[in-house]
């Protein structure tokens, strides 16, 4: 696949299958983020490979994050889990914390090109991927199971990475909606 051709055929992928995605895959993708553009060479970057017994923890963080302001089913138990152990492989990104916030901003932009880089990559190879936030991904002992120090570094995502179904194209604004020309 070309690049014009993985950029518009990378989507979010919500709803992953249990197929497997290989390393090499995945260590193309992460290699493609590591070059990513970086402003004053910060290489702010950080990921982290997440094995299953920090994934089933993490399923039970979920949970418990979940069942903190009201009692859930346990349908919906099964759903939080499902949400954090179906797809393949999970991948935690985090940045440098930088003391300036001039730099913080430049390195926040770098790892989102990075995490873009490597789901484009993802993308040329057939496989889905989603970047996703939330409680989880700032709770205390995340930052323990993934062994990140929360004073060296911000963990700003989650990647999915799997195989899944891909969601309906999205109709975009055209070129001239967005583009300003001066003279």
């Amino acid at each position: 696949m070309n690049t014009h051709e993985a950029i518009r055929s990378r989507r979010t992928t919500h709803s992953f299958t249990r197929e497997p995605v290989s390393n090499e895959v995945l260590e193309r993708a992460l290699q493609a983020a590591n070059h990513a553009p970086c402003h004053k060479l910060t290489f702010p970057w950080r990921f982290t490979l997440v094995g299953p017994e920090t994934r089933e923890r993490l399923a039970e963080l979920a949970v418990e994050l979940k069942s903190a302001s009201r009692k859930l089913t346990d349908e919906e138990i099964g759903k939080v889990r499902e949400k954090i152990l179906l797809p393949a492989r999970l991948v935690v990104a985090g940045q440098v914390r930088s003391e300036s916030s001039d730099q913080s901003r430049e390195d926040y932009a770098a790892c989102a090109c990075a995490i873009q880089n490597m789901m484009v990559s993802l993308a040329a190879e057939d496989t889905a991927s989603k970047w996703s936030t939330g409680s989880i991904t700032r709770h205390p002992e995340t930052y323990r199971l993934v062994d990140a120090d929360p004073v060296l570094e911000e963990l700003i995502g989650f990647i999915w990475v799997g195989h899944g179904t891909l969601e309906r194209p999205i109709k975009r604004p055209t070129l001239e909606m967005f583009l300003r020309k001066t003279t």
